[in-house]
């Protein structure tokens, strides 16, 4: 074994790279992926001939005699914009590994509840392999104790392959269509990051290849999911989830700022409000802030204030409006208050229409 004290380190980094099966991995891609574990962890990088030697080590040298195989794949070199061979290195087993290790009792429960979670999402790949492997572990079926609302969708199995895609960091050709254009078939390649529930409708959230434009699609519009194992997987840099919290819903514009916006809402509808906000910045005003309001729109005796601070889409001003009579937006810094009171105005001119 090499003298390197960091040597048992490495060969753990690439007994998971090589047990891959998500991506096409180059010695250089190889070398980059350790080296930026090893980076996490504090470690030293290593240079192109040390990772030499440790394939060397794991294949042949050392205690593991792992085969491992070299194959040719097609890879889209983004800045020739044209597809090159690339040689790629994996474990010619995808079950085989270095470590062996038993699971406590403990551990097999808890492993076997989780299966049983997961298995309450339809489209998850391999679910009867999903099963198999609850049933092995020698625990009894359990009834459901959490229950989800489900959006059903006409490839049951879509949520499963795109979930794969985003947890294993492998790119993607998407096909979709747009309500406008339901016959017309679009596609682009994209490096999916979340999967975001909102309002009983599935999204994902990737970044283009082309350009790293960030975008999200309903799942509903979704036809077709296309691995790309070749492509290399660029990483969101930093927290996605930063980015909702300053929106309801998924929508974001990049270019619209964060408004302050007051509204009122009725005896009726308060406590639902406070119990169920409509979004994470939502404030109740009381004491002295609740009196100078009071003063400031002495029609609104009963209800209470609320004030929330976020950027402006679609599903922020849904549910403002969705509480009819029983919720006011008093104001806004930015064009919040107007669009909801143009949207009510219209509901108003729909309705008188409808009944003449």
């Amino acid at each position: 074994m090499p003298s390197n004290k960091n040597a048992m380190t490495r060969y753990q980094i690439l007994d998971r790279l090589l047990s891959d099966r998500y991506h096409d991995y180059s010695m250089g891609e190889l070398l980059e992926a350790l080296n930026h574990q090893l980076e996490d962890m504090n470690l030293e990088w290593i240079g192109r001939r040390t990772l030499e030697n440790d394939i060397a080590y794991i294949e042949r040298e050392g205690p593991f005699m792992a085969e491992i195989e070299r194959y040719f794949v097609l890879d889209f070199n983004k800045e020739k914009q044209k597809h090159v061979r690339k040689k790629c290195l994996r474990y010619a087993n995808p079950r085989y590994s270095i470590n062996k290790k038993e699971m406590t009792d403990d551990e097999c429960y808890l492993l076997s509840e989780v299966f049983s979670l997961l298995g309450q999402f339809e489209g998850l790949p391999n679910l009867k392999a999903l099963d198999r492997m609850r049933r092995s572990f020698h625990t009894r079926q359990h009834k459901p104790v959490i229950s989800f609302m489900k959006n059903p969708l006409e490839n049951s199995t879509l949520w499963g392959e795109l979930f794969t895609a985003a947890a294993h960091q492998q790119v993607i050709e998407l096909h979709y269509h747009t309500f406008a254009e339901p016959e017309t078939d679009r596609s682009l390649n994209l490096h999916p990051y979340l999967l975001k529930e909102y309002n009983r409708r599935w999204f994902l959230i990737g970044a283009a290849e082309q350009d790293g434009k960030m975008l999200n699609f309903a799942l509903d519009r979704i036809d077709k999911v296309v691995p790309l194992p070749s492509h290399r997987f660029v990483e969101y840099d930093g927290d996605l989830n930063e980015r909702f919290e300053d929106i309801v819903g998924v929508t974001l514009y990049d270019d619209r700022p964060v408004e302050h916006i007051l509204f009122w809402v009725s005896d009726s509808s308060k406590d639902y409000v406070m119990t169920k906000p409509i979004h994470e910045s939502q404030k109740h005003y009381t004491g002295n802030r609740d009196s100078a309001l009071r003063e400031q729109y002495p029609t609104l005796s009963d209800g209470a204030f609320f004030s929330i601070d976020c950027i402006k889409n679609y599903e922020l001003i849904r549910p403002l409006t969705s509480f009819g009579k029983d919720l006011i937006v008093l104001h806004s810094d930015g064009t919040v208050a107007d669009d909801v009171r143009k949207r009510v105005c219209e509901m108003a001119e729909q309705y008188e229409n409808v009944t003449k």
